[in-house]
């Protein structure tokens, strides 16, 4: 875009405002990682539109979302905050700084996004990995969010849905249970058994709500909206509980059940803008996740743990 000498030029500041709006689609979160407030972003935007001659945001169901000159405008933000960063580099190399922050469920936040984190953080120590567990549907509303992993294939408008790596749900339970009540040898056995697992009620998860159909007589025993919390009240003896193969495989104490009849495979998703993707402390972020699925490998299908 050609700029006459009496039209105003973008401030770059300006363009580093939209750069943090367009990844967050909220005012109020690029005002927290920005340290402005909210009627200060929204005077910046609106200066940036003046000097540009239309607008670069327009209000979606999802939050806020880029117009077609905000995604040229993002471009020369980008530029902007590469050349900055490379500033503070050390013998070429650009060095990540800044909050990375992702949802994910109890058990992939511990046992994958967990040691991911770390990794990034081994090779760029001055940024920050926040991860908020949780087991929901990918939100409509990014919530300040920069990644989001949930279960199965997520229904988003103006986001990347990318699959990561497939897991299976296993039927389990303990030495001492199964003893005193008897292993099941076949599905008709299951409804003299209870079910440890989700309730019912709170699951968001379309996926996990169906994947008890294979035994839809068994009565619950404990539930919980914590995958943490099935498998150590199965390791109790509440019940069989359908547990993530890699997390229950961890304990010898738990004995894997009807192993060719109930093996529900579900598949993890990362979801995120893809202005967000591009950001490097991201981009960063969601290889380590991918490594990490790689490296967990047969675990999550059932193969056993790797040490």
């Amino acid at each position: 875009m050609s700029l006459s000498s009496g039209t105003p030029r973008p401030n770059p500041d300006d363009l580093l405002v939209l750069l943090a709006v367009g990844r967050t689609g909220r005012y109020v979160s690029a005002a927290d990682e920005l340290g402005l407030n909210h009627t200060t972003i929204s005077r910046r935007i609106a200066a940036l539109e003046r000097a540009l001659g239309g607008r670069v945001l327009t209000r979606g169901a999802g939050g806020w979302e880029l117009t077609e000159l905000g995604r040229t405008a993002l471009g020369a933000a980008e530029s902007i905050e590469s050349a900055v960063k490379s500033l503070t580099g050390t013998d070429g190399e650009h060095t990540l700084e800044g909050v990375v922050r992702l949802s994910a469920t109890d058990g992939f936040s511990a046992y994958l996004a967990a040691p991911a984190a770390a990794a990034v953080l081994r090779r760029h120590p001055r940024m920050a990995v926040e991860i908020v567990a949780t087991t929901r549907r990918a939100s409509l509303q990014r919530s300040g969010l920069d990644v989001e992993i949930v279960v199965g294939r997520p229904q988003v408008r103006r986001a990347e849905a990318i699959p990561l790596g497939d897991y299976i749900l296993g039927l389990y339970g303990a030495r001492g249970y199964l003893e005193e009540r008897g292993t099941p040898a076949a599905i008709g056995d299951l409804a003299r058994h209870p079910l440890v697992y989700f309730i019912d009620s709170m699951l968001q998860v379309d996926d996990l709500d169906l994947a008890t159909g294979f035994a839809p007589n068994m009565r619950e025993s404990v539930s919980s909206t914590n995958v943490f919390v099935h498998v150590e009240a199965t390791r109790a003896g509440a019940g069989l509980g359908l547990l993530p193969a890699f997390m229950a495989d961890r304990h010898p104490d738990l004995i894997r059940v009807l192993r060719d009849e109930v093996a529900v495979q579900l598949t993890y998703w990362l979801v995120a803008r893809s202005e967000t993707l591009r950001r490097p402390e991201v981009a960063a972020v969601v290889e380590a996740l991918q490594d990490q699925v790689r490296l967990a490998g047969s675990a999550l299908l059932g193969g056993g743990v790797r040490g």
